[in-house]
């Protein structure tokens, strides 16, 4: 059986599904997101394939999960990453109402 190699695999699948989000998101939904969020698991993994897509790294989770209702911080710390999708991102999240 042949060995397929292509260089920086993980980062064409990421560019491709992340220009691809919009498109398929509007026509499911009918609106188009601005940003595309992902959390990276850090005692398992370094975010190195999103680093190397140039997401923003925005900060980091509590353990806390979002139906926690006891406060009982039972998952693990998790790197947040954004990636814009639109280039008037900025304009879109502080334009008036």
């Amino acid at each position: 059986m042949p060995i397929l190699r292509v260089p920086h695999l993980a980062w064409k699948i990421l560019g491709l599904s992340t220009r691809r989000l919009g498109v398929d998101w509007r026509e499911a939904y009918g609106y188009a997101p601005v940003l595309a969020e992902t959390f990276v698991e850090t005692g398992r993994f370094a975010g190195t394939i999103y680093k190397a897509a140039n997401w923003v790294h925005v900060g980091k989770t509590t353990g806390r999960g979002k139906l926690d209702r006891n406060n009982e911080w039972a998952l693990p710390v998790k790197d947040i990453y954004l990636c814009p999708l639109h280039r008037s991102y900025r304009q879109i999240f502080t334009a008036p109402l």
